[in-house]
């Protein structure tokens, strides 16, 4: 059996990706993270809390009271608040413990959901099944959404696995009352409604799409969480203030703006400041541009001519090289930074 994502066969299971050659049940998202202390003390790796993804790219740690045999990839059932959920196992073993750790998140004081079973392929026919009931359903609560005439914008509607709960997903940019609304939905769904508001990037992980750049986003490929955009990124990377090229799907900052920005400040260490004023042969001059990649700065004079020069040189002009330079220096990225 081949698996469609990653391309590799085998007689009983899937190589590339852990989840045993069954890419048909969807057992391969692109957010499946790759465990790399999986075959580190092999017989250690049965521990007591694992991370299960859920639809949506959802995570929660679960215990394995059980102690079941598992490995990432692996379709299980796990009992939640008052029903039972479809997932598959994220990450175990001394990731998880890595992970909770940079949550700080103590096991033996916080509360988990517990593995009730490995998922059977009834169970994983049941899911298929549930995901045509939640494409059906999304028209129906999109329906009442409207007629309601409710300020909110309707994202994805999850049922959960036993078929008890409905999770409705939505953005609203203030307060809204929902009352009616969950009593319209239960008597049309036949099931506990539960409302569940999130931000513009969470809905744009959700829902998925393709960037500027042609690629899936990177919030509902591999990105685990939102880090902030602050305003000074585009201008430290000299791009275009322009909101619309700036901007993602969700209509936030793009997140990619973080990617290199530490490394465009280091950078600009070794730079003099833009408008820095200075004297040469020529007269006063201006640092009007700077170019980090040829290391080069452009110099406007009274004229408004322009001249090119390297950035040792200016460096040297400016006496940047000095203890004194260096501390201007510090102090700019530090400004950048804030």
């Amino acid at each position: 059996m081949s698996c469609t994502s990653c391309s590799t066969s085998g007689g009983g299971g899937c190589s590339g990706c852990g989840s045993r050659g069954r890419q048909g049940t969807g057992l391969c998202p692109s957010r499946m993270a790759h465990d790399w202390l999986f075959y580190r003390n092999r017989h250690e790796q049965q521990a007591d809390v694992v991370e299960v993804i859920f639809k949506g790219g959802r995570k929660a740690f679960v215990r394995n009271p059980d102690q079941f045999d598992l490995i990432t990839g692996d379709a299980v059932l796990v009992e939640v608040d008052k029903g039972i959920d479809f997932g598959h196992i994220h990450l175990m073993g001394d990731m998880v413990t890595k992970r909770m750790k940079a949550k700080e998140i103590l096991p033996d004081n916080a509360e988990f959901s517990t593995i009730v079973s490995l998922a059977t392929l009834k169970d994983m026919e049941q899911a298929e099944a549930i995901e045509k009931a939640e494409s059906d359903a999304y028209p129906i609560a999109q329906k009442i959404i409207s007629e309601a005439d409710l300020d909110m914008e309707l994202v994805d509607v999850e049922w959960q696995f036993d078929k008890s709960k409905v999770i409705v997903y939505f953005t609203a940019d203030k307060r809204i009352d929902f009352r009616q609304l969950v009593r319209d939905l239960a008597s049309q769904l036949h099931a506990r409604i539960e409302m569940r508001q999130i931000g513009a990037r969470d809905a744009s992980a959700r829902l998925g799409g393709l960037g500027a750049c042609g690629r899936e986003l990177c919030c509902a490929s591999w990105l685990t969480e939102f880090k902030p955009v602050n305003n000074i990124a585009p201008k430290v990377q000299s791009l275009p203030l322009n909101p619309t090229r700036l901007s993602g799907l969700c209509g936030r900052l793009k997140c990619c703006l973080n990617y290199e920005l530490e490394q465009y400040m280091d950078a600009l260490a070794d730079f003099p400041k833009l408008d820095t004023y200075f004297k040469t042969e020529r007269g006063n001059g201006r640092i009007s541009k700077i170019d980090i990649f040829k290391q080069v700065v452009w110099v406007e004079y009274p004229d408004y001519s322009l001249d090119m020069m390297e950035l040792q040189e200016i460096r040297q002009l400016l006496k940047m090289d000095t203890p004194e330079g260096k501390v201007q220096a510090h102090a700019k990225v530090f400004e950048a930074k804030n």
